[in-house]
């Protein structure tokens, strides 16, 4: 793993496969890449949505080395590793992909991502 890196993720790509026997499209998806090394965090929620109970989308960003990849908006980041990451297994969806001013070949080449997951906030009530 990268110095920085702290868990590895699973790359989904989501697509509307064929419309089944009476005209209704499936949404399936399948792993693109496996094994990547990822800084996973979250970024602060504004308080006053909280408060008010409504839906919160929480935003999270993240930097994936290797930075060559084809990672698109709409495809999902799974975390796989280590199996006691707080986010273990959860999937969030990819909102902005940015890439670094490096050559594709370089090995500091890297990609940052914009993701959110949305939870309800009082949702034990």
């Amino acid at each position: 793993m990268v110095a920085g890196n702290n868990s590895q993720c699973q790359i989904w790509r989501m697509d509307n496969a064929d419309d089944d026997e009476v005209g209704g499209s499936i949404i399936t998806g399948s792993v693109i890449y496996n094994y990547v090394n990822i800084r996973f965090q979250s970024q602060p929620t504004e308080q006053i949505f909280l408060q008010q109970g409504l839906e919160t989308p929480r935003v999270y960003t993240a930097i994936i080395v290797p930075g060559y990849l084809d990672i698109r908006e709409r495809d999902l980041v799974e975390i796989t590793d280590p199996k006691d990451h707080i986010y273990y297994g959860e999937k969030f969806r990819v909102i902005g992909v940015r890439y670094s001013s490096h050559n594709r070949r370089d090995p500091r080449n890297y990609i940052m991502l914009d993701m959110y997951r949305s939870v309800r906030a009082h949702s034990y009530q």
